[in-house]
């Protein structure tokens, strides 16, 4: 290795500086990885010093050196060597050249990966690019994980979580806030990590849901990017808007806007227009594809906390003409990459229609389509139901055959239309949860679901108001 890839004395300074001050480890720990050092024996007392911090026990000479002999890691000439070295009170300049170094190695160990997987091991050009692909964000990330962990690192990263969720107080939500209460009871939110399926029949309102939870997110300020595959972008956003405006989504499809929801109108658009929403509504998207997209987003935009995928049966092949090995491929390359990115995934998905003969047409696992390697893969699974897309289905089937019978005069309807109707979360599986179900409310005219007992405040526009001196904000509110 060319000694300007790494310098020894800036390594010593730096370790130097935190055993002489061991208040500089947490902020040269934000941006140093172990990898980044060069020297094994440097490597192994700045993680001595990272399990001492996690630990709470005191940085210094003693202590490290007793957790390095108490891990046959113990090299005394070295950490002779780094007691010698000069310590520096200001050690951002030095954190940045071992940094630069660091990266540099990594790149030429990533340009030998290459030329081996290429030549000697005659991968698929679009897994070598993958791989290139997934090695680089690791390296700028800094997601290397350079050998296992062992039992003592594993415990002490446990404890060193359950350390910051009791730091949190008593608050059950734990990953990403998926906008309705009692859905975050039961899963705690979505976790980093975590593939969710969110599968239904046609029709009851999966895309509308997925668009719900994507609207809570961009309200609070985080990032999300949706890949819709079924639909154009422009039809997305109509769904958006007439959740977020309660304006009927057929109004604003016909272009059907009171002169008194304009301005509710424009004031929703220019949120989504400085809003961190990312759309790709190419429609031939496959796994390779996707992966790739979504880790260049992720870092150029790392306010990015959630993916959404609509919908997963439609996703192109990658060269498989099997389907259920293609249904595979998919469902692991999203279960990955949400690992990889640290990021939960949303997919979307298709059930079999051969539910719909039962008697009770509530989903069930072995209803997915292709459901083996989903179900699998995902760590949860829920299902949207609405009781009344099957009532007026059924009440149209009893007309047609009256019809058929020429009975059409004396048919009487006994359905009645509701505008807000009953809907079910199903969570048929959860890894790391219960299963059961939670009640919403569907206001079908606008896509909006909300919690069963919310009270529902509508996002009013009064322009009367704002000329008694009241601002808009203080009487309008959007609630999901």
């Amino acid at each position: 290795m060319e000694e300007s890839l790494y310098n020894l004395n800036i390594e010593r300074a730096v370790l130097s500086s935190i055993l002489f001050d061991a208040g500089q480890y947490e902020a040269i720990s934000e941006k140093l990885a172990v990898g980044d050092f060069y020297l094994p024996a440097h490597q192994n007392i700045y993680k001595a010093m990272g399990i001492l911090h996690k630990k709470e026990q005191p940085i210094d000479m003693e202590f490290v050196k007793h957790e390095l002999v108490r891990n046959n890691h113990f090299d005394e000439n070295a950490l002779l060597e780094i007691l010698a070295a000069n310590p520096i009170s200001n050690t951002t300049a030095y954190v940045k050249e071992i940094k630069d170094m660091g990266m540099k190695r990594n790149l030429i160990t990533l340009a030998t990966q290459i030329k081996q997987v290429t030549i000697e091991q005659n991968l698929d050009a679009n897994e070598v690019a993958d791989m290139v692909e997934k090695k680089l964000f690791e390296i700028t990330q800094d997601n290397m994980q350079l050998d296992f962990k062992d039992g003592e690192e594993v415990a002490v990263d446990t404890l060193d979580f359950i350390k910051r969720m009791k730091d949190r107080g008593v608050n059950q939500l734990v990953g990403v806030d998926t906008g309705f209460a009692d859905l975050n009871k039961m899963t705690t939110g979505f976790g980093e990590g975590d593939l969710i399926i969110v599968a239904a029949r046609p029709a009851m309102g999966k895309t509308a849901f997925a668009l719900n939870i994507m609207l809570n997110l961009l309200r609070k300020g985080k990032g999300v990017a949706f890949f819709s595959l079924e639909m154009p972008a422009e039809q997305l956003m109509l769904r958006v808007l007439a959740a977020d405006t309660s304006i009927p989504l057929q109004n604003l499809r016909t272009g059907n806007v009171g002169e008194m929801e304009w301005p509710k109108l424009n004031n929703a658009l220019n949120f989504f227009e400085k809003s961190a929403l990312f759309v790709d509504d190419q429609g031939s998207l496959n796994i390779a594809q996707l992966r790739s997209k979504l880790r260049k987003l992720k870092v150029k935009h790392p306010e990015v906390e959630l993916a959404i995928v609509d919908y997963l049966q439609i996703m192109a092949s990658t060269g498989t003409r099997d389907r259920h090995a293609e249904v595979s491929e998919i469902s692991r390359g999203l279960k990955m990459l949400a690992r990889e990115l640290k990021m939960p995934i949303i997919a979307l998905s298709q059930l079999n229609r051969s539910l719909e003969s039962r008697n009770d047409k509530r989903p069930m696992l072995s209803d997915i389509r292709e459901s083996g390697a989903i179900e699998q893969d995902a760590d949860i699974i829920m299902f949207v139901y609405r009781e009344d897309v099957y009532l007026y289905k059924e009440e149209k089937e009893r007309e047609k055959a009256a019809k058929k019978e020429g009975k059409d005069k004396e048919f009487k309807s006994t359905y009645v239309e509701k505008d807000v109707e009953e809907a079910e979360i199903i969570i048929g599986k959860q890894r790391n949860g219960p299963t059961g179900h939670i009640k919403l409310k569907f206001h079908k005219s606008i896509t909006r679901f909300a919690d069963e007992h919310a009270l529902t405040v509508e996002h009013v526009y009064k322009p009367e108001a704002q000329m008694q001196g009241i601002p808009n904000e203080s009487i309008s509110m959007s609630v999901l």
